[in-house]
């Protein structure tokens, strides 16, 4: 065979593979999952499970300018605790959760599409507390209470501190106000919106501690090919600066200066 068609033949069959590779069966579909996060996912009323268009929030609304650019079909469900939903995205191939923050402890179990959005963690105590931290080594030995699998519990553990985690943040609140715990490790502005739902002011902010940036995790099983897709549309949205905020421009910031992975 001439060497000119030996390489065009080589050519379509590499291409043939790429394409074979890149296509998805026409019934392909991402389950994706949530809990209660506000305002970045959440079920209207707070209720604890929710689906489709009735799960809220900008990352939720984030994630569904993603998947329509990247014309990848998915369903949406919000339940509690995280602690379920979390174990059940690793254990199960073609689901996703929203939104979770990527650290040393978890980077290696998911495949990941984002930043969609960042927050602040931050140690809280109850109103009237004098306390007031320099780093985080000050909290040893105080009563702090976090949310299970959630990104500043994990991050708590990574740096040596014993944490007492509950299965839905806003018992943390409860816990907080009652005494069990001493200090509220959470995230800023996810705190804010449980302290205006129980009509509480004063809570006092001891330490802010970490910025972290929160993604959509996927199940290891996940063809690349939809990770890459996700990827692609997930740098346009974020490039053109849209982030799922025009319905509450009041916390657009919590989008801006993402970047990118």
């Amino acid at each position: 065979m001439p060497k000119p068609l030996k390489a065009v033949l080589l050519s379509y069959l590499l291409l043939g593979a790429i394409n074979a590779r890149a296509e998805l069966p026409p019934d392909y579909r991402i389950i994706l999952l949530t809990a209660n996060s506000p305002p970045f996912n959440m079920a209207k009323g707070g209720k604890n499970f929710a689906r489709g268009d009735e799960v809220q929030g900008i990352a939720a609304d984030t994630v569904r300018e993603v998947f329509k650019r990247a014309g990848i079909d998915y369903s949406l469900t919000l339940r509690t605790p995280w602690n379920r939903v979390y174990e059940q995205t690793l254990a199960l191939p073609d689901h996703g959760l929203l939104s979770v923050a990527r650290n040393d402890k978890n980077s290696a179990q998911f495949k990941w599409v984002g930043p969609l959005a960042h927050y602040e963690s931050v140690l809280l105590a109850a109103p009237g507390s004098a306390l007031k931290f320099e780093n985080l080594a000050q909290a040893k030995g105080y009563r702090v209470g976090a949310y299970k699998n959630g990104g500043v519990s994990q991050y708590l553990e990574s740096q040596k501190l014993a944490v007492i985690d509950s299965l839905q943040d806003e018992d943390n609140l409860r816990k907080l106000l009652s005494g069990r715990i001493e200090l509220w490790a959470t995230s800023d502005p996810v705190w804010r919106t449980y302290a205006k739902e129980e009509d509480v002011t004063g809570l006092q902010t001891v330490l802010s501690f970490r910025s972290e940036k929160i993604y959509l995790a996927l199940n290891k099983k996940t063809p690349d090919e939809v990770v890459d897709r996700l990827q692609k549309a997930m740098d346009e949205v974020i490039a053109e600066g849209y982030g799922g905020c025009s319905k509450t421009p009041d916390l657009c910031y919590l989008i801006r200066n993402r970047g990118t992975p």
